[in-house]
């Protein structure tokens, strides 16, 4: 589908090909996200508002039946329970659950992408015959154990323990102290019967770390549902919550509970009857990150279901903005439509273009995750890419739609806040997607120290020729940009020719090098400011690195921003259509200006831009702005949400029919000579009059 639509400083304007632009956005699995999509839209799958906790919690785990029953959620899995090892198809199907309730997404995330996926990447074959199968068609509802109250995104020190007894051949789960108690864990209140638990693995007196165990925790009643608490097994609600209430999220705590040896999900660790432990990987660091690492499909998931509240949510503010019209300009009889007013574009545009690289960069993610859980490309040097990729991703996807459904709600007015248009819904649901599957700035920080190990061995491989020219470039690079000698040589080139800036700024090689270049540059300062802490001891080790956190996750942050500027701009050779491509981009060149805009104070300080490229930049974005304009709406329809999809009220057209009443009414009451006479009108026409 594609739209024609003439603006003052163009004859015709670029075509935008929705279907081109949505077959893209959609990436290889987009029949399986429509499908996903049109899923649905059957009303038992959708939230029903007004429910209470207890109702809404009911509620959605009759859906997880239902989708059960249609088959909507064992295509990752083995064959022999009724899988595809359709491992990226999975999660592109999972990501779009979110267009049904995020609760059940969510939900089904912890039975599915948690407690299934645990014992399918953890477990051995005598577990995918024991236990998959009752996790994968929910006759045993599971948890994930494996946050604690007291230890939170640092799993490596969780306090519950394991311990093996060789006279029994059982391990002893046991919970000594109220911080290690697990919590937030979904199905753990009310619908679990088992859980896959993280605990410090004893044995013969020596602890081998964290590992993971499948243990029971309610019997199952004649009908199926969870019954009481096993002996020695302690649980709590968490009760309501800021947000996806229809999960019964609670906490869980073990007194001596006796589970078999042979419960030990022993891919990477195995206890003996004897109790000797073995593992294929012999470092214990290596050996916990391997572990964690085959449960990454959360972050990518998270990453990708972001991006859907995000698209949806500006759907609906651009839609509405498109046909909600207030205060009058030129024409004293017809109102503003909202998205004209450059204020609206500021808001909604550079968020519209975040989307879109959000999602580019989220293919990439989505793509890689498939190729090594399904074994194309699964080396270390896989793993350990995908690993930092997914948590960088994560991060700048979890907060961008929460800021973008702020704004969007705002810009929403008064109907924003109303439940039925999903914003502030969306907004609830989605705070907490910022600290799950890895705290925000956690991540980050794995990214940042991937960034210096990079850094580190670059560095280590130059010849000593190669460390001099480094070092002398570096000086240099560093003398130009701290004098004012390239501030005022970029300042002359810059000066009188807004038009050569302009032009400069739009080329993606200028861009990408703005935004490549304060990575790098980042980066090496940080490094140089660390270097110290080599052969510092381990407390003045530690005090260096906290000094230099902060910039770190900063440096980190703004490789995710290169990231997506690549992804989008690789999308971007993709597009055929000539006219669609050109649209495209000019949102990429939004994306890329406002990133280095939000970042211009750097920019100025490092003597990376000069005052008036600065000024250069802000006035092109406007200038994007007003090129945009025209398409925003052909922009958020190739997303391929449908008003039914969404179920916004404001995003149905409704405001359209309200405001063209409105203006039929006034134009019939002038045509009738009945139209009261403004007081402002009539004291200007005596003003007039008297002159």
């Amino acid at each position: 589908m594609t739209s024609t639509t003439a603006t003052p400083d163009t004859a015709v304007e670029p075509r935008v090909d929705r279907d081109v632009v949505n077959a893209a956005l959609d990436g290889r699995w987009a029949e399986l996200r429509r499908q996903s999509r049109d899923l649905f839209l059957d009303p038992d799958l959708r939230r029903e508002p007004g429910l209470s906790m207890e109702e809404h919690r009911e509620r959605v785990l009759g859906q997880l039946r239902k989708m059960v029953e249609l088959g909507a959620v064992q295509r990752a899995f083995p064959e022999s329970v009724g899988g595809q090892n359709d491992h990226g198809g999975s999660l592109a199907r999972f990501e779009e659950v979110a267009v049904g309730d995020p609760s059940l997404q969510i939900k089904a995330g912890v039975q599915w992408g948690l407690f299934a996926s645990a014992i399918m990447h953890l477990g051995t074959e005598h577990h995918h015959r024991t236990f998959l199968p009752g996790a994968v068609d929910l006759s045993v509802p599971g948890a994930f154990a494996m946050t604690e109250i007291g230890h939170g995104s640092d799993v490596a020190s969780i306090g519950t323990t394991a311990t093996y007894d060789p006279e029994t051949e059982e391990f002893v789960l046991h919970t000594p102290f109220r911080a290690a108690w697990k919590d937030y864990l979904g199905n753990a209140a009310l619908h679990g019967v088992a859980a896959v638990v993280f605990a410090q693995l004893i044995t013969q007196g020596v602890n081998h770390g964290v590992h993971a165990f499948y243990t029971p925790i309610r019997e199952v009643g004649p009908d199926g549902r969870a019954g009481a608490l096993l002996p020695g097994v302690a649980s709590e609600d968490d009760g309501l919550k800021g947000g996806l209430n229809g999960i019964d999220n609670g906490r869980l705590a073990f007194d001596h509970v006796r589970i078999p040896r042979t419960n030990l999900l022993n891919k990477y660790g195995d206890v003996a009857p004897d109790g000797s432990y073995s593992s294929p990987i012999a470092s214990p660091g290596r050996r916990f990150f391997t572990m964690l690492g085959t449960l990454v499909q959360g972050r990518v998931s998270l990453s990708g279901a972001a991006a859907v509240v995000s698209k949806m949510a500006l759907a609906t503010a651009i839609r509405y903005g498109s046909e909600r019209r207030q205060f009058t300009a030129a024409d004293p009889h017809t109102e503003v439509t909202l998205l004209d007013y450059q204020r609206h574009q500021r808001r909604l545009l550079p968020l519209l273009a975040r989307t879109y690289a959000a999602q580019f960069m989220h293919n990439d993610l989505l793509q890689r995750f498939h190729q090594v859980f399904a074994g194309e490309t699964d080396t270390d040097a896989d793993r350990e890419d995908l690993e930092t990729l997914a948590a960088a991703s994560k991060p700048l996807a979890t907060w961008l739609a929460l800021e973008t459904v702020q704004e969007c709600r705002e810009a929403c007015g008064g109907a924003g806040f109303m439940a039925e248009n999903k914003l502030t819904g969306w907004h609830s649901d989605l705070d907490v997607y910022t600290t799950f599957e890895g705290d925000n700035n956690v991540l980050l920080q794995l990214v940042g120290k991937r960034l210096l190990t990079d850094y580190g061995r670059s560095i280590a491989r130059m010849d000593v020729a190669g460390t001099v020219r480094y070092v002398a470039d570096r000086a240099v690079d560093m003398t130009m940009h701290r004098t004012p000698l390239r501030r005022a040589a970029q300042s002359i080139a810059d000066f009188g020719s807004a038009a050569r800036s302009a032009l400069e700024i739009r080329d993606p090689a200028v861009q990408r090098e703005l935004l490549e270049e304060r990575v790098e540059s980042m980066v090496a300062e940080i490094a140089e400011r660390l270097r110290p802490a080599r052969t510092a001891s381990p407390e003045e080790a530690a005090r260096l690195f906290n000094e230099n956190q902060n910039d770190l996750i900063e440096a980190a942050r703004a490789h995710g921003d290169l990231l997506q500027w690549e992804a989008f701009t690789e999308a971007l050779a993709t597009i055929k259509d000539a006219d669609t491509r050109r649209v495209l981009t000019w949102l990429r060149d939004l994306f890329g200006l406002v990133t280095i805009e939000r970042n211009l104070a750097w920019y100025l300080i490092h003597g990376r831009i000069s005052n008036q490229r600065a000024r250069t930049v802000t006035s092109y974005v406007n200038r994007l702005l007003t090129r945009l304009r025209p398409h925003a709406l052909d922009l958020v329809e190739a997303f391929g949400y449908s008003p039914e999809h969404i179920g916004a009220t404001i995003g149905t057209g409704v405001e359209a029919q309200r405001q063209e009443e409105a203006r039929a009414y006034y134009r019939r009451l002038r045509a009738s000579g009945e139209e009261p006479v403004s007081e402002k009108a009539l004291r200007d026409a005596e003003k007039a009059a008297s002159r």
